[in-house]
C-alpha cells in the first residue's frame, strides 16, 4: 500500500510516499481504508521535530515512528480480536497514528460512527478541532445560553467549530478574522464579526462571558480586558509554529496573573475520548456542526499540502485523499 513516511525531521520535503507493507489490527484494533486524512499543526509539529522536549516521545535524532498523521476517516476493512463495536464495511472517523496513508490501524474507542449527511473529506477534519472545541467550550468554559463568546482566530480549524459549537449551546458569538474569512465566518453562524486588520477587538468596548482563543497571538493582558467579571478566557492553539509551546507560556502567564484575582485564564489540551467524538458527530448529523473544507490535496501532494498548512491562511481544514 501507499503510505507517507519520514525518516528525519524537517521541512515538507522530508515527506515521501512509499509503498509499504499494509497493516494487519491488533486485538482491540480495526483496520481502516482511508478515504481522507485531515492535516492538523500538531502533525506540522512531528514533521519538524519542534518545540525540541517532542522529542523525548517522537525519537531524539529521527522519528521513532515513520508514519505521520492522525485524523481519518474511511471504511473498516477487518477488526482484531475483542473488537465489538465494530466490523467490516462501518463508515467511521477519529484518530490513528500514520493516517496519511491507503490503510491503517486504529484503537476501536478511538473512533466513531461517521455522520451520513457529510462527506468522508468533512468527517476526518471533526476529530482533533471538534473535539478541542467542544472540550474548551463546554467543559472549561461551561458556556450557557445568552452569554457572549469571543473566538479569536474564528476561521481556523478549531476556530470553524467554535463559532459553531458556541452557537448551539445558545450563545451569541463574535469571530475574529481576517478580511478575507469575514463571510466564511458569517456564514457557519456568527452573529458579529471583527476584522482584525480594520479594528481592534482588544481596545473596543464590548465585554464577553468568554473568550475562545485559537491562535494566541495577543496577550492575556488584552485578552483580560475584554472580558466581563468573571468571565472565563480559554487558550486553545497557537499559530502553526507554536501550537505547543504557545499554550505552554499561557499557562505560566495564567498561574501568575491569576494569583491577582483577574478573570479565570485557562488553557485546553484536548483529550481524545470517544463520547466526545461521538458528539461531534452527532452534532453533525443533526445539522448543528460542519467541517469547513478549505483545500483538499492528493495523497502524493502531501508536501504541498503541509507547506499550506504552514502559511497559517488556511480557512477551516485542509485534507489529503487517497490517489484516485
Amino acid at each position: 500500500m501507499k503510505a507517507i513516511v519520514y525518516d528525519r525531521y524537517g521541512g515538507p520535503e522530508v515527506l515521501r510516499m512509499e509503498e509499504i507493507a499494509k497493516p494487519s489490527p491488533g486485538t482491540g484494533e480495526v483496520l481502516i481504508k482511508v478515504r481522507a486524512a485531515a492535516l492538523n499543526p500538531y502533525d506540522w509539529h512531528f514533521m519538524r521535530g519542534t518545540p525540541y522536549p517532542l522529542r523525548m516521545m517522537a525519537g531524539w535524532r529521527k522519528p521513532k515512528n515513520p508514519r505521520i498523521g492522525v485524523d481519518v476517516a474511511g471504511e473498516v476493512e477487518a477488526v482484531g480480536e475483542k473488537v465489538t463495536n465494530w466490523k467490516p464495511g462501518d463508515a467511521v472517523f477519529g484518530g490513528a497514528p500514520g493516517a496519511f496513508a491507503e490503510y491503517v490501524c486504529a484503537g476501536e474507542a478511538k473512533l466513531a460512527s461517521k455522520p451520513e449527511n457529510v462527506s468522508f473529506a468533512e468527517a476526518a477534519g471533526a476529530n482533533i478541532a471538534g473535539i478541542t472545541a467542544l472540550q474548551a467550550l463546554r467543559d472549561k468554559a461551561r458556556v450557557r445560553p445568552g452569554q457572549l463568546v469571543l473566538v479569536n482566530g474564528a476561521a481556523g480549524g478549531v476556530g470553524t467549530f467554535g463559532v459553531q459549537i458556541a452557537k448551539a449551546f445558545g450563545a451569541q458569538v463574535t469571530g475574529v478574522c481576517s478580511t478575507n474569512k469575514v463571510e466564511t465566518v458569517r456564514e457557519i453562524g456568527a452573529d458579529a464579526v471583527v476584522d482584525y486588520t480594520k479594528e481592534d477587538f482588544a481596545t473596543g468596548e464590548a465585554r464577553y462571558d468568554v473568550v475562545l482563543d485559537c491562535v494566541g497571538n495577543r496577550a492575556l493582558t488584552d485578552m483580560q480586558r475584554v472580558l466581563k467579571p468573571g468571565g472565563v478566557y480559554v487558550g486553545a492553539g497557537g499559530t502553526t509554529d507554536n501550537w505547543m509551546m504557545g499554550p505552554l507560556a499561557q499557562t505560566i502567564q495564567r498561574i501568575l496573573l491569576s494569583q491577582f484575582g483577574r478573570p479565570k485564564l485557562l488553557v485546553i489540551w484536548a483529550k481524545m475520548r470517544r463520547e466526545d467524538l461521538a458528539e461531534v458527530g452527532t452534532m453533525m448529523q443533526a445539522g448543528k456542526l460542519k467541517t469547513v473544507l478549505d483545500r483538499q490535496y492528493q495523497l502524493s501532494e502531501i508536501a504541498e499540502a503541509m507547506r499550506y498548512l504552514e502559511l497559517g491562511h488556511a480557512r477551516g481544514k485542509v485534507v489529503v485523499v487517497p490517489e484516485a
